[in-house]
């Protein structure tokens, strides 16, 4: 999944990036509101976390233009602003839940994820055909039997099947399962596919993963007999 900080102190920008790049999320940064909603509007993000005092467009105001676009990704403040008066305007704006600065990062990481569930409102389980993937226990099970994946190989394969039988191409996999844009090397992908591939065929799921040649892969919810 892709997430996008808004944030103008690098420090704090730079925590965040870490910590959440640890936990299998890609993570873009703008360090000023103008950019930040630029980068909302143009790119396909999971959720975005926005700082209030933030230079050239406030968190208020770039959250209220990106609900003004119709957007409905989820919208988290992480912001020194801490008075009740402040998370009910901040709410108000649009935005989706509000967290207080200092901050623990496994309180963050907790809301993001019930704003993640919230925003796919079907079960936390992704399924297709013998394959299911849990976004919020990491957990893979292919056949009824459990693989084990690194965090980047999991990240794939949630983004394949949260997108079943649609393709997806080279850049959208690029941009939203690593913190790179489509003109990198793109070979990683290969790479990893290959690991998936191997894991899924020792647990009963060949062929789960298809290359579409020139574009990118596909996983294809099986058609009932």
């Amino acid at each position: 999944m892709r997430l996008l900080i808004v944030e103008d102190e690098p420090g704090i920008a730079g925590f965040l990036k870490d910590g959440l790049e640890e936990e299998s999320f890609a993570v873009d940064i703008a360090y000023d509101g103008k950019k930040g909603l630029d980068m909302a509007l143009t790119n396909e993000y999971d959720l975005l976390i926005i700082d209030w005092m933030i230079p050239a467009l406030s968190g208020i105001e770039l959250c209220r233009q990106v609900r003004k676009a119709e957007s409905t990704v989820p919208i988290l403040f992480l912001t020194a602003k801490d008075t009740l008066e402040d998370v009910v305007f901040g709410l108000d704006a649009g935005a989706n839940d509000y967290i207080k600065k200092p901050f623990e990062f496994e309180e963050l990481l907790a809301r993001i994820r019930v704003q993640l569930r919230n925003n796919n409102k079907n079960d936390d389980s992704l399924s297709a055909g013998i394959l299911n993937v849990n976004p919020v226990t990491h957990q893979v099970f292919c056949d009824g039997n459990e693989i084990t994946l690194t965090p980047k190989e999991f990240a794939l394969l949630e983004y394949l099947v949260r997108n079943k039988n649609r393709v997806c191409t080279r850049s959208r996999i690029i941009e939203h399962v690593w913190d790179i844009h489509f003109d990198s090397d793109t070979s990683v992908i290969d790479v990893y596919i290959t690991f998936l591939r191997r894991k899924l065929d020792s647990a009963g799921g060949e062929n789960i993963i298809q290359t579409i040649r020139g574009v990118g892969y596909i996983v294809r919810e099986p058609e009932m007999s």
